[in-house]
């Protein structure tokens, strides 16, 4: 059985609190783990939210700065400790690729596993295979920073109606479905297009083009809303977005699922994140993130 959820690892921004690990995201999408910007302690929020090294075929890093990228190094060490048997890909923004070496290599360890590296520097398709496209948008932050989306293939869903009122039925569903048509008939008459899943990961950025790309038509958007409006200045100048900001982009690009994450340790209330971003006038589903959620993606339209 197919399991697309996220698991919340951590949602601090700079400094961690009592109740705030750094960041930390896995999305678990069918049989594949990709973790998103694994910050200090991402190894132990693992444990406590059931995720084992053998969980993870990808690394994708939005940008080097610590609280999203310093878990790297012991959880590069601890794929290769529990010797996970398949091929794990890292993405990063190549301007940092020093900042990645170094983390990898940071100490002696034995090397078991095939990391492979996949530097980002260009907006596009990182990785397709057959559940989804990977692909990137250049973010604005004081620092180079890449947003990640993940996009399924359209497929098409068979309409029980049609089917009957053409007489076809048991095997022979599934034969036109492989082949496109049967005795005249076309998959076209008898299903209409399924739309693909889409699920998008915007950190540290201010209001750009790339953030609505990447939020577009998505049934999951996670995104960065450090500062409450109130504080939309500081948001501008060190280059984060607000509740607010996060939620008007949601509603604009028609998100299903609005997760907000990296707050600040200056606020002690994490629901007025989710009251601005009500106020911003967003009205589907909202998640104010709190470390070791699982959310499952929306079922498909």
């Amino acid at each position: 059985m197919s399991v697309r959820e996220l698991v919340v690892l951590g949602t601090a921004s700079q400094v961690p609190t009592r109740h705030r690990n750094h960041n930390g995201y896995l999305l678990r999408w069918d049989g594949e783990g990709i973790l998103f910007d694994p910050g200090e302690g991402t190894q132990r929020q693992m444990l406590r939210a059931g995720v084992a090294a053998h969980d993870l075929n990808r690394l994708c890093v939005t940008h080097f700065h610590g609280d999203h990228s310093l878990g790297l190094a012991g959880v590069i060490q601890r794929v290769n400790l529990d010797k996970v048997p398949h091929e794990v890909t890292a993405h990063y923004p190549r301007s940092g690729q020093r900042f990645f070496e170094r983390l990898r290599y940071a100490t002696a360890y034995r090397e078991t596993v095939t990391l492979t590296e996949a530097p980002v520097d260009t907006d596009g398709p990182l990785a397709r295979t057959p559940g989804y496209t990977l692909e990137a948008r250049r973010l604005s932050h004081p620092v180079e920073a890449y947003g990640y989306r993940l996009v399924e293939p359209d497929g098409r869903r068979m309409l029980p109606g049609r089917l009957a009122a053409h007489g076809i039925e048991g095997p022979d569903v599934g034969r036109l479905r492989r082949e496109g048509s049967l005795d005249g008939v076309t998959l076209e008459e008898v299903s209409e297009v399924r739309r693909g899943q889409r699920f998008a990961f915007v950190m540290d950025t201010r209001l750009c083009d790339g953030v609505y790309a990447l939020a577009e038509g998505c049934d999951m958007l996670v995104i960065e809303s450090t500062f409450l409006d109130e504080d939309e200045a500081l948001a501008v100048e060190f280059g984060h977005l607000t509740a607010g900001q996060a939620a008007r982009v949601a509603r604009e690009a028609g998100v299903r699922h609005l997760v907000l994450t990296h707050f600040s340790q200056r606020y002690t209330d994490p629901e007025e994140f989710g009251r601005q971003a009500r106020a911003a006038g967003y009205e589907g589903e909202l998640t104010v993130a709190r470390d070791l959620d699982r959310l499952a993606l929306p079922k498909r339209r």
